[in-house]
């Protein structure tokens, strides 16, 4: 009896030690590879990637952790199948940021299964998802015995004081692996399974009938963005854009369609919203947004390759502005809404030649009389944040978010101003802001350097300001991006200034001086579909 006791007591010692080291080693820090903060991972997506074979798989990002306040490291992730059928197939590859229970290494290792061919599995080092292994945990069982055990001296008081003492260890540790596999499982359910407590915007698209929707047929990807590909698809016989947006990003998309879907919410320079509907089962779910298509695409790519007219450029801006004074402001039942990540990729150019506002994944509404929680933080594109969010000095109001977007405007209108033909002398290549000042893929610590320590800003060329209207405008475009927020303009401000700039230019047309040297092969004036015809050197 004496011996079943001593068993006992050992077993429970060995469980609680086990516990113990293994809580202690959840609180070591591994030092990763790469950039501190910057994890390298592999990025595939078989549903959205317009590719196949191995070839597919061997694309990398750079993943970086959303929330800037978290020491915790991102990893990477990888979702395969094993089915006798099709064999060993990966379905994604890419960051993931819930990485509580990721394996440090060089392989991603599964220890069970999602469904019944389908395998999930996280990792902490630089492309640690290339390499995937399933190895299922063995449960190691108590060996039963029918042999009457011997009766063996008197228990050791020091033995029982270790016990007594390892006891309340072992709780603790069991209640900490608990609640450890709790979070795991919840984690689990919300990234494999849909909940029917939101039946209104999983299944009902926003069209007439339940069946509008289904003959939708995706053609091509046009973009890609943090949160899905978008691509350009046909419905009816017309063409419509579609964004679609794998599992994990769910709630992207339902953040986008409750912005969407706010009353009152139709304006001509906000992206038209047709519908929403819900893809696959399983893994292989995915979530689609449907909008109008414009042909013309963002003005980030129009800019790119096409010089603008001053009045196409007074046009674009005031149509633009036209549409950020639209969401900021309230209008009937619809609240005041920040769009937090306004770029000049997240503005399309019509067909009219006039600008509106597309993505909404990151906006936030101001309902009234509800207080703004303080989770909305730096988020965003880093070359297009202000100088508040960049050192995390944000003041959690309406006001103090309207502002975040005027100076992202003001970098916008710069863009603009950059390719104008308007200025007199040889237009530049097309630049982002601040392309010249730390290049194409700033960090955030070189952003807040540049912004907040130097206050730099985009420069403005001298034959910019021989032109009496981008004089002016580069007027406006430093009240936008002031670096105190409450001496920013506001959207409506801005517009007043470029409608009296859009009449102006109407009626004196400015002198240009076409004779330059210049590598881009058009002018395009976009107010009236011309286009004039340069010599190529």
């Amino acid at each position: 009896m004496i011996s079943l006791q001593r068993k006992s007591s050992l077993m429970v010692m060995e469980v609680a030690v086990m516990a113990t080291v293994l809580v202690v080693a959840r609180g070591v820090s591994v030092k990763l590879t790469g950039r501190q903060g910057f994890t390298n991972c592999f990025q595939y997506d078989k549903v959205n990637d317009n590719c196949t074979g191995v070839d597919c798989r061997n694309r990398t990002v750079t993943c970086e952790n959303p929330s800037r306040g978290s020491d915790e490291m991102p990893g990477c992730y990888a979702v395969w199948k094993n089915s006798s059928e099709n064999g060993f197939e990966i379905q994604n590859l890419g960051c993931w940021f819930t990485t509580s229970h990721c394996l440090v290494g060089t392989q991603c290792i599964s220890g069970s299964k999602l469904a019944e061919e389908s395998f999930f599995c996280c990792c902490m080092g630089d492309l640690c998802n290339g390499d995937v292994l399933y190895q299922p945990v063995e449960e190691n069982l108590p060996e039963v015995t029918t042999s009457v055990p011997e009766i063996e001296e008197a228990v050791d008081p020091l033995f029982n004081t270790i016990i007594i003492s390892l006891v309340p260890i072992s709780i603790f540790t069991i209640f900490l692996i608990l609640m450890y596999w709790l979070c795991r499982r919840y984690r689990y359910t919300s990234l494999v399974s849909i909940q029917t407590s939101e039946p209104s915007l999983l299944t009902t698209p926003l069209t007439p009938t339940a069946n509008d929707f289904q003959p939708l047929q995706l053609i091509e990807i046009k973009a890609r963005g943090r949160f899905g590909a978008v691509w350009k698809a046909q419905w009816r016989n017309q063409c419509v854009a579609c964004k679609v947006f794998p599992l994990q990003d769910r709630q992207s998309w339902i953040s986008e369609h409750e912005i969407y879907n706010l009353p009152n919410m139709q304006h001509e320079n906000v992206l038209q919203f047709l519908g929403t509907e819900k893809r696959g089962e399983g893994l292989d779910t995915t979530f689609w947004l449907i909008t109008e298509f414009h042909q013309r695409g963002s003005l980030y790519d129009y800019l790119k390759a096409n010089l603008v007219s001053w009045n196409s450029l007074c046009l674009i801006a005031e149509s633009m502005v036209r549409g950020l004074a639209f969401l900021h402001e309230p209008s009937g039942s619809k609240p005041p809404i920040a769009h937090r990540d306004f770029k000049s990729k997240n503005v399309l150019l019509m067909n009219d030649t006039t600008a509106c506002i597309a993505d909404f994944g990151l906006a936030i509404k101001f309902d009234p009389g509800k207080k703004l929680c303080e989770n909305h933080g730096q988020v965003g594109t880093r070359r297009y944040m202000a100088p508040e969010v960049l050192e995390g000095a944000i003041q959690f109001n309406q006001d103090a978010f309207m502002r975040l977007d005027m100076y992202a405007c003001g970098l916008v209108i710069w863009e603009l101003a950059s390719r104008c033909s308007a200025q007199d002398g040889p237009v530049d290549e097309y630049m982002l802001p601040f392309e010249e000042e730390v290049g194409l893929a700033p960090s955030l610590e070189e952003m807040m350097e540049a912004v907040v320590q130097e206050r730099k800003r985009p420069i403005f060329r001298d034959t910019w300001m021989k032109h009496a209207g981008l004089a002016s405008l580069c007027e406006t475009i430093e009240e936008c991006w002031d670096h105190e927020a409450e001496a920013r303009l506001t959207a409506g401000c801005v517009e007043a200034r470029l409608s009296h700039l859009l009449r102006t230019s109407k009626q004196t047309i400015p002198t240009t001086d076409l004779n330059h040297t210049n590598t881009t092969p058009l002018i395009i004036d976009l107010s009236n579909g011309s286009t004039v015809k340069e010599s190529s050197l």
